[in-house]
């Protein structure tokens, strides 16, 4: 039974390299893999940021309730500094005048 399907897959394979005149084995393998793998994907800066502004608005507020503010205080500070260097000069003018008019 192995000699079958042995001389089928030889078969194949010739009659595939003289059709295409491509390599059978790059194509088997590039289509099994291609199904299997996925590549995995980085996040990107936008998320990177959005994730640490939830993560640290969450530390905030839960800290807002235990009336344990002072030890955030510094990493929400630095978190404001890496999100206003990524802003354009634009979007820093506006979040500028909203905090000035609402007093943040």
């Amino acid at each position: 039974m192995t000699l079958q399907s042995h001389s089928w897959a030889y078969i194949w394979t010739k009659f595939y390299l003289k059709e295409t005149h491509a390599p059978a084995c790059s194509w088997q393998h590039y289509s099994l893999f291609q199904d299997i793998w996925k590549q995995p994907k980085c996040p990107s800066a936008d998320d990177w940021i959005r994730k640490m502004w939830y993560t640290c608005t969450m530390e905030y507020y839960s800290a807002i309730k235990k009336n344990d503010i002072m030890l955030f205080a510094a990493t929400w500070m630095e978190l404001e500094t890496l999100i206003l260097s990524e802003m354009s000069q634009k979007d820093k003018g506006k979040y500028h005048m909203i905090s000035l008019i609402t007093g943040i």
